[in-house]
């Protein structure tokens, strides 16, 4: 986990993103250097920005896979938010993480002004990620976790540093009381390019749904590396959704605007998850 406070202060600005802290919690198999491109883009703005890495994963893979499940993983997210004493947050989540930013949400939703999902998970009470995914997932779990029965290896096509990720925590079903539901500001971004994405019934619902801003962004599942630019852009709330039915926005990029990837990034698509394309 990184945290840097770039200025004397944390304001208390529930209409502003800038000045708030962000809270960047990574998918599955991927530790916080998953949102490097994102982190240093709003570092460069003055932002407050910490990127984690969940239990058992990346560079915490030395806890045991068999003794971490979603709970461990909303406790840490919780941890970090009381130890920092972090208030007005964004909290943001890619993918596997659209899970553990609910039960986050749940615990303490008077300490967050935005959620914003990241072509991730958006439960209810007593779903899971296991029951919330789509066919090819839920087989790409089991049979990532044959090897030692606790850990899903990482499927073909990540980050090399990509680790196991706790079966656990995909299996486990979530107990909500209905407290996520107060965070005042919810969003959405789809990443309608993503070939088998288990993600487009939640954007087909969540699009027609007033207390949410729902953004769609034509990349892939990595948008990280893809489109930080824009992604950058809705986090920090420059990218407003387009009036009419419902609430959704399109990025630039779906008008024609190139981006030019920074220096140094991975290649584009990385990152994509395919369960057909396994080792």
């Amino acid at each position: 986990m990184e945290l840097s406070h770039d200025g004397d202060t944390m304001h208390d600005q529930s209409n502003d993103p800038h000045g708030m802290p962000y809270v960047l919690v990574p998918g599955g198999w991927h530790g916080g250097w998953n949102f490097r491109p994102i982190t240093d883009r709003l570092r460069a703005r003055g932002e407050t920005v910490c990127e984690l890495t969940l239990s058992g994963v990346g560079e915490r893979n030395h806890i045991p896979a068999g003794m971490v499940n979603l709970n461990t993983h909303i406790e840490d997210v919780v941890r970090v938010f009381e130890q920092e004493d972090l208030r007005d947050a964004v909290l943001c989540g890619h993918s596997y993480a659209g899970m553990v930013i609910t039960g986050v949400a749940d615990r303490i939703c008077e300490r967050i002004a935005r959620i914003i999902y990241i072509d991730a998970y958006v439960p209810a009470n007593g779903d899971s990620c296991f029951t919330l995914t789509t066919p090819a997932f839920q087989q790409a779990f089991l049979d990532g976790a044959q090897s030692d029965g606790w850990g899903v290896v990482p499927p073909t096509g990540l980050d090399p540093r990509a680790t196991p990720h706790p079966i656990a925590s995909f299996l486990q079903a979530i107990s909500l009381s209905g407290r996520q539901n107060q965070v005042p500001r919810r969003h959405y971004v789809y990443l309608s390019r993503w070939n088998g994405t288990p993600f487009t019934s939640v954007y087909e619902r969540l699009r027609h749904e007033t207390q949410w801003q729902v953004h769609e962004l034509p990349t892939g599942h990595n948008v990280m590396d893809e489109a930080p630019d824009d992604l950058v852009a809705i986090l920090l709330n420059e990218m407003s959704p387009l009036e009419g039915a419902g609430s959704a926005s399109h990025s630039a990029l779906a008008h024609g605007r190139d981006r030019v990837a920074p220096s140094g990034s991975r290649a584009k698509g990385r990152g994509s998850v395919s369960p057909g394309r396994r080792s």
